[in-house]
């Protein structure tokens, strides 16, 4: 694994390039970039993920999206789908100038899955996109995730106002991302892969924090209206444990391609870290991206 760097615009995004067993520079390989859950950081299941296509022959590269780890942006902590899908652009052209690089695909795993439906749909150099539990919202779901229509408006005047405060004072106001207790998080428990140092929340490099600005493009994520328009080909895998299963098959239809899906057993945060699920969605991953990247 060598660390490497990249510009987005004026930005310098940070990842970390993990190369298959007996690399050699003078030879051709298919490779993936990677991404993981909200707010997480390449040390997280981008790593998990990134490590496990190296070992199948793939190069992957695990980065920090803009705003996040170690790459640049401000605010911190700020989610913007738009943002992600110009970091997951130049992530694809960092790839592309590495002359032992054949061909490129993208993997997401939960929040990156739906990034990378974005990607899949704006960018013709990716050659095929797989998704491990992805987070596949739509409008018809918000309000069921997010205690209903008029809670959603509330939410999107905090992050209007949070935003004039930044631009007028420079502060960049924070809740917690995730928590099991505190229900002004982002994101309200059971969420135990954060919570538990062993885990995700003994990663150094990530911060359970989400600005507040980010209310409105989080609310507009909606990749399940990419679907329709995707081409390369695509492997959905998921379960019934895994975040909105219905939404996931729904997407899994309406895609016009080549794809395949993949339906395992498992909860949601077994995909992240747990090994036996891990290995079985990577398998499966890079059996797709091996047979469809050149």
């Amino acid at each position: 694994m060598e660390k490497v760097t990249f510009q987005r615009e004026n930005l310098k995004l940070v990842g970390n390039l993990y190369f298959p067993k007996n690399f050699n520079p003078e030879e051709k390989y298919p490779a993936v970039i990677v991404g993981g859950s909200l707010t997480s950081v390449k040390e997280q299941m981008a790593a998990t993920y990134a490590a496990k296509m190296a070992l199948k022959g793939i190069v992957a590269l695990a980065f920090d999206y803009s705003h996040y780890g170690e790459s640049e942006g401000l605010p911190r902590q700020f989610e913007d789908p738009q943002n992600k899908l110009r970091d997951m652009k130049a992530a694809v052209s960092f790839l592309e100038s590495l002359p032992y690089v054949e061909g490129i695909g993208a993997l997401g795993i939960c929040t990156s899955g739906g990034n990378v439906a974005y990607l899949a749909e704006n960018d013709s150099r990716v050659k095929a996109i797989a998704t491990v539990a992805a987070w596949l919202p739509n409008e018809a779901t918000l309000p069921l995730l997010y205690g209903g229509e008029d809670n959603l408006e509330e939410l999107r005047e905090t992050g209007k106002k949070a935003k004039e405060v930044y631009l007028e004072m420079g502060d960049n106001q924070m809740v917690l991302a995730y928590s099991n207790t505190d229900k002004t998080a982002s994101h309200f428990g059971p969420m135990e892969y954060y919570m538990d140092n062993n885990r995700g929340g003994g990663i150094s490099a990530w911060k359970n924090s989400f600005s507040l600005m980010s209310w409105e493009p989080w609310l507009g994520f909606d990749p399940t209206s990419k679907a329709k328009n995707i081409k390369a080909p695509t492997m959905i895998i998921h379960s019934d444990g895994s975040a909105l299963p219905d939404n996931a098959k729904q997407f899994y239809a309406d895609l016009g391609g080549e794809k395949e899906l993949v339906w395992l057993e498992g909860y949601h945060f077994d995909f992240y870290d747990q090994e036996k699920k891990v290995n079985e969605a990577a398998n499966n991953a890079g059996r797709f991206f091996k047979a469809h990247i050149n």
